[in-house]
């Protein structure tokens, strides 16, 4: 992992498309912009986590698909 130090206002390069700059810094919480292009999903770390398991739990699943389903023609 890298550590670096930046102050409000300096920002840090992620690759040619992704921007990331320390925008405020106050007590314990520190506020970041990220600029990215749409196509680079950009999540929270505890959304991401909570989305992957949800999604590991559906995968999971026992629930049965009814018999009757019509066949698609």
């Amino acid at each position: 992992m890298l550590i670096i130090t930046r102050r409000p206002g300096e920002k840090v390069m992620l690759g040619d498309d992704v921007v990331i700059e320390v925008i405020e810094v106050s007590g314990s919480s520190v506020r970041i912009g990220i600029d990215a292009p749409r196509s680079i999903p950009v999540y929270r770390e505890e959304l991401w986590q909570a989305v992957k398991a949800e999604n590991e739990a559906a995968a999971k699943s026992d629930a049965k698909l009814p018999d009757d389903l019509p066949l698609k023609t």
